[in-house]
């Protein structure tokens, strides 16, 4: 029996290399540990951690606890000062079988977290199954090489790596054998996938791989992509590939072009604006989410207002809302800081404008077909990544078909056609 636990935190990677942890953990006979995949994105999530941290020992006093993850590897100095961690492991360490081998041995406190910055190579070992989840998530790259200024995460993740076509297709071929019917690519910056190889690849080049050794992958989708990366050979592939499901979540930040500027971003409202026409008039069922940054240093109401009419214009579903949060060593932690009420007021106002853009969705759907992937007994998610509500357990990970009848702020519900 598996007396270990993992728990995640933060992005759609970590999942995946949750899973490497536990794989790892197994087959070195580790035991009665609590492994962390911190995140750390903001000074929130860095205190919610260190609470959650004590929380555990205080409950179970016997068991080891390794940190690891960016908030492992960002803040290796700050963490290895809490009694109740036994060790801390960096980003690169936690995907490497003999970290496992010292944690099993070692009498003493373990700290290994290598400069990350130093990396150049992606690693990415093979895993049978994501725990708890219907979706197989499948790391093509890590890192980043841009540096935005509000940004912390290129100095946990290092600069960007890619991974090989061929592990990246053996990957997804393996989770399909374990009977995942969807799966999601993820990476830090995934459209900077193959930029770091020597014949220079592209993600449009990778997707165009996978569905050719793989011709039995039903269902592709992507995760976060930068606006300013989105070229034209891959907006005519999600297009005309209809395995790529139609919901594209965009790292957008704001709808300012003073903002976006010193926010070091590399594309202007109005890129935003045409790429997400352009990709419309080729997929016209595609649904958009995207990230936006509430309360960024200097943000008149004006700058904020440009944001909301962005998120309006261009009809955005899903957003993913997070009221700014100065990181320390960045450069928009020495800028002219906002007052915390007034970026806890902006979040609020984006949240409840997303809200209203899910609901305007939903009702979109009424009277139609969807597809969707079911997720547990009582709960699927369409195609386009709508909630569903379900009146009986259908099967995890089954698909099925249902014509729209109603919705809420809880989701889609309706009659199963298959």
């Amino acid at each position: 029996m598996d007396t270990n636990e993992v728990k995640t935190y933060g992005c759609r990677l970590n999942f995946y290399e949750s899973e490497v942890i536990r794989k790892f953990a197994k087959k070195q006979n580790i035991s009665n540990s609590t492994f962390i995949n911190g995140c750390a994105v903001t000074n929130k999530t860095i205190a919610d951690l260190k609470s959650e941290i004590r929380k555990i020992k205080r409950e179970k006093p016997d068991r080891k606890i390794v940190l690891t993850g960016c908030a492992a590897q960002i803040h290796q100095e700050e963490f290895s000062k809490m009694s109740e961690i036994d060790a801390i492991i960096g980003n690169k360490e936690k995907l490497e079988e003999k970290t496992y081998e010292r944690l099993r041995t070692a009498n003493d406190k373990v700290n290994e977290v290598g400069d990350i910055l130093q990396e150049s190579q992606a690693i990415a070992p093979i895993i049978d199954k994501v725990e708890q989840r219907i979706r197989g998530f499948v790391q093509i790259q890590n890192g980043c090489d841009h540096r935005c200024t509000f940004c912390i995460i290129p100095y946990g993740r290092g600069n960007s790596r890619s991974v090989k076509p061929n592990n990246v297709v053996e990957q997804i071929k393996n989770l399909l054998e374990k009977n995942y019917k969807e799966v999601v690519l993820t990476g830090v910056d995934l459209t900077s996938y193959g930029h770091d190889f020597e014949d220079k690849k592209t993600i449009t080049d990778l997707v165009k791989f996978i569905f050719s050794e793989v011709p039995n992958l039903k269902r592709l989708r992507l995760s976060s992509l930068d606006i300013a990366e989105i070229d034209d050979d891959l907006t005519n592939l999600i297009g005309t590939e209809k395995r790529i499901l139609p919901h594209i979540h965009l790292s957008l930040q704001a709808g300012d072009n003073m903002i976006l500027k010193r926010m070091k971003r590399r594309h202007l409202r109005e890129d935003a604006i045409n790429k997400i026409n352009k990709i419309r008039s080729v997929r016209p069922d595609v649904v958009f989410g995207a990230d936006l940054i509430a309360g960024f240093p200097t943000e008149t109401e004006e700058m904020f207002h440009n944001t909301i009419k962005l998120v309006e214009e261009c009809n955005i579903s899903f957003l993913h809302v997070f009221p700014f949060s100065p990181r320390e060593g960045t450069p928009a932690s020495r800028m002219p800081q906002l007052n915390r009420e007034i970026i806890k007021k902006r979040a609020k106002i984006l949240r409840e404008l997303g809200n209203e853009q899910i609901l305007k969705y939903y009702n979109k759907l009424e009277n139609t077909e969807i597809n969707l992937i079911v997720e547990s007994e009582s709960r699927g998610r369409s195609d386009g990544f709508a909630k569903v509500n379900l009146n009986r357990d259908y099967g995890n990970g089954n698909l099925i078909k249902m014509l729209v009848t109603g919705s809420d702020s809880s989701g889609l519900s309706g009659n199963i056609i298959v």
